[in-house]
């Protein structure tokens, strides 16, 4: 008779999720099965799932307490968000998203979090949904660094996920912010056509920051010969 511990594997990656909540329910202990073999990285069952994109396995993975009390971490400190980020898996990104927020921000033994995942992916709905129900808000989600000092724009830039670039600059990312090779991310430019993309990029969003600028101070000069018009009427 095959193990319950392979049965489940099996059935995880068949997406039966039928299956797979009553062999759980048969043996509870088997929740997370992580997978000791030789490239599993110890990989749990949502792991497989959320890589595979399979959301009725993960779904029902998740509501029989997978994730209680925190996130399941393979040997590389991976999340299972991190795992369907990085494969573009949409459905399962939102449904991982929405469950626990706070996953987003985790950081693996590299220091990436699944919005870098994405970016590297190039997968641009995923990084948007991320960028949407992440905590503390996009702005500084993307101001994020791995131990390399390389931000989701870097990987962005040296896949030349031109989409991924634009949502990432649109975000508040900084096209200036270097690594710890003092390299931007125009620098890891893959193609010529991105390196011109994320130039034009950046010098439009200087543009519209100078204009913003000059209409807030025009804003407060205004102000001030309010007062002063005021001040000489009074008189």
């Amino acid at each position: 008779m095959i193990e319950a511990s392979k049965r489940l594997r099996r059935a995880v990656q068949s997406n039966d999720a039928l299956l797979v909540r009553r062999i759980i329910k048969s043996h509870p202990g088997l929740i997370h099965n992580p997978d000791h073999s030789a490239t599993g990285l110890s990989n749990s069952s949502l792991h497989l799932a959320a890589s595979l994109g399979h959301l009725e396995v993960c779904k029902t993975l998740v509501a029989l307490g997978h994730e209680i009390p925190t996130p399941a971490l393979n040997d590389n400190h991976q999340t299972a968000l991190m795992l369907a980020a990085a494969a573009g898996h949409t459905e399962v990104v939102l449904f991982l998203a929405e469950n626990d927020p706070t996953s987003i921000l985790r950081r693996d033994i590299r220091g990436r979090d699944a919005i870098m995942e994405a970016s590297m992916g190039g997968h641009d709905t995923v990084l948007q949904i991320l960028l949407t129900y992440v905590p503390g808000g996009a702005q500084n989600a993307v101001q994020n660094a791995d131990l390399d000092g390389n931000t989701a724009l870097h990987f962005a830039s040296s896949n030349g996920n031109l989409l991924v670039l634009r949502t990432l600059l649109a975000a508040g990312a900084d096209p200036e912010k270097r690594n710890v090779w003092s390299w931007t991310a125009i620098a890891y430019s893959a193609t010529v056509q991105a390196e011109v993309y994320l130039k034009g990029l950046v010098s439009e969003i200087e543009k519209r920051r100078r204009i913003k600028n000059s209409a807030e101070e025009g804003k407060k000069g205004g102000a001030v010969r309010v007062v002063d018009d005021e001040i000489g009427v009074a008189g």
